[in-house]
């Protein structure tokens, strides 16, 4: 099952909200939320808005657990750009380019089962060393 979400024209620049989208790539839903939750950058926020409607999705539309889904693909995409002017002196114009992106996020449910802990402990085995090792003693100095 997968679910996909987009967010066409958010006022950033793209390459400032990949930056964020680069942190959550391939992450499970919950940890992607955390971490979004507590980046400082500006394009964060929407991002988590943007991730949480996918995750009310999930949950209202579907009906399903969205502990199983994690971030199969994000990608953020340049949208149309609005150009301005800055007049400078002698009667010249500097041009001003206030860019925007669009972000698509498509999440993917995972076929594995959460192992529990107790499992993985069983299954580790512990090696002993084979070959003894010798203590090594300080020699004392002769005058």
């Amino acid at each position: 099952m997968e679910i996909k979400v987009k967010l066409s024209n958010l006022r950033t620049s793209p390459r400032k909200v990949r930056q964020v989208v680069d942190l959550v790539r391939g992450k499970k839903v919950g940890d992607a939320q955390s971490i979004l939750l507590f980046t400082t950058n500006k394009s964060a926020r929407p991002v988590l808005k943007l991730l949480n409607s996918a995750i009310a999705s999930i949950k209202n539309d579907f009906h399903l657990d969205e502990t199983n889904f994690f971030i199969s693909e994000i990608t953020v995409d340049e949208g149309p750009k609005l150009k301005r002017w800055h007049p400078m002196s002698r009667g010249r114009a500097y041009p001003i380019i206030k860019r925007s992106a669009h972000v698509a996020i498509i999440i993917k449910e995972s076929n594995s089962t959460p192992v529990k802990k107790e499992e993985v402990k069983k299954n580790i085995k512990v090696e002993k060393p084979t070959e003894k090792v010798k203590k090594v003693t300080k020699a004392k100095k002769v005058k």
